[in-house]
């Protein structure tokens, strides 16, 4: 669109996909079963997103830049589990299946339709094949401080209870 300024923020998986989202039924089962593998993400907190986004919507000089809004360290979906297990005392353990085999799950296990489960099989095929696996610099571009650990997230969690029975 003509004399529209726009600010790319990208990221991928986020902290609160653990306590919040897809994963957390996973925590509180003691298995998190997702097809992700081995492959490293730059989890990275969605308040560090959030204040990212403030600041390049009400600030100068951030029409027409991307920023990779990252974690400040790559983990695998393990070792978030290992960490999340350590912080709530908790048996944690993450177990890898097949995008397909999760897709069917989906469908079979929780109802949804066949095209959103084939639609959520080729998604996670795709995001999970280690195309996420390297750090950005946009917390620190855009706020001047290093983004938030995901052991301080978890630490901070547990503690809260929302990983409590």
């Amino acid at each position: 669109m003509p004399g529209v300024e726009g600010t790319v923020l990208r990221a991928s998986w986020f902290f609160q996909n653990f306590d919040e989202g897809i994963l957390r039924g996973g925590v509180l089962d003691g298995e998190i079963v997702f097809p992700a593998g081995d492959v490293k993400e730059p989890f990275v907190d969605a308040d560090d997103i959030a204040e990212v986004a403030v600041v390049a919507l009400t600030g100068d000089g951030h029409a027409g830049r991307s920023y990779e809004i990252t974690g400040p360290r790559l983990l695998t979906f393990a070792e978030a589990a290992a960490e999340i297990a350590r912080a709530t005392g908790r048996a944690v353990r993450y177990v890898p299946v097949p995008a397909e085999e999760y897709g069917a799950a989906l469908v079979r296990d929780h109802g949804l339709p066949d095209e959103l489960g084939a639609f959520l099989t080729d998604l996670f095929a795709t995001l999970l094949d280690g195309r996420n696996a390297r750090l950005g610099d946009g917390v620190q571009s855009v706020l001047g401080r290093a983004p938030r650990d995901f052991a301080d997230y978890v630490r901070e969690t547990a503690g809260s209870g929302a990983w409590a029975d």
